[in-house]
């Protein structure tokens, strides 16, 4: 039996990872195919979990911001020192091998660029890019596979919504960082605005996810349900979910 497309949750704090949380970071699996889509403190120990490092097909990661990527370096080293390999496939807008401070390790990485629009085929899977809303140059990104579709939304603020990934989301996991009264304080949506965007997008199940630490997860799961006008869903480290 061909394997579904999946998405597990290694991590899902906003920003910074809460007492025994981590930053974002999921396995998105299709078809024996698995790629690690943002790395952020704490997810390559999860990660490690599912699936070895010399099983992970490509990383992708949203955007520079450290909390998205910051097991990267640690991954590096893993790679380039102890369990060799050929180099491990790297998406990402800017850079991110060149930040390194590992030394020669980040040569364990190759870089591949991508810019909104883009489409990469990993596997058994297709992933499309678009621009966010956020201070710096972020990708979200829709997963086709399988049959079945999934969007992520990276960082955002509210001038873009999850409709920009294109119609039909099976499953949406868009970010919520706090609860509707610090809307606009923070280039992040609330959990109202996640639920009101996958609302308009027409997302058949939606996930929150990058909840800032302490952020009650029922009033935000409340809100966005109000907003999206259905059942809401919370990431939560280890849930795998299929579209």
């Amino acid at each position: 039996m061909t394997e579904p497309l999946s998405l597990t949750v290694l991590g899902c704090d906003g920003s910074y990872p809460g007492p025994g949380g981590a930053g974002s970071g999921y396995l998105v699996r299709c078809g024996g195919a698995a790629v690690w889509v943002d790395a952020g403190p704490g997810t390559l120990a999860r990660l490690q979990e599912h699936v070895g490092l010399r099983g992970v097909d490509a990383v992708v990661v949203s955007h520079e911001h450290v909390d998205h990527w910051s097991d990267l370096e640690h991954m590096a080293v893993a790679c380039h020192y102890i369990v060799t390999g050929p180099r491990v496939p790297l998406y990402s807008e800017v850079d991110l091998a060149a930040r390194m401070r590992v030394g020669p390790a980040s040569a364990a990485l190759a870089w591949n660029p991508i810019e909104p629009g883009a489409r990469v085929t990993i596997g058994a899977m297709t992933f499309t890019f678009s621009r966010t809303d956020h201070t710096v140059a972020t990708l979200a990104m829709r997963v086709d596979g399988g049959g079945r579709s999934l969007g992520y939304s990276a960082d955002s603020g509210p001038g873009w919504g999850l409709k920009e990934l294109g119609a039909g989301l099976d499953l949406a996991v868009c970010e919520a960082t706090f609860l509707s009264e610090r809307e606009g304080s923070l280039s992040h949506l609330s959990a109202r605005q996640a639920g009101d965007r996958a609302r308009e997008a027409g997302v058949k199940r939606l996930v929150l996810t990058h909840l800032m630490p302490g952020v009650d997860p029922e009033a935000a799961r409340t809100e966005a349900a109000a907003a999206f006008g259905g059942p809401v869903e919370l990431a939560r480290i280890g849930t795998r979910f299929e579209p």
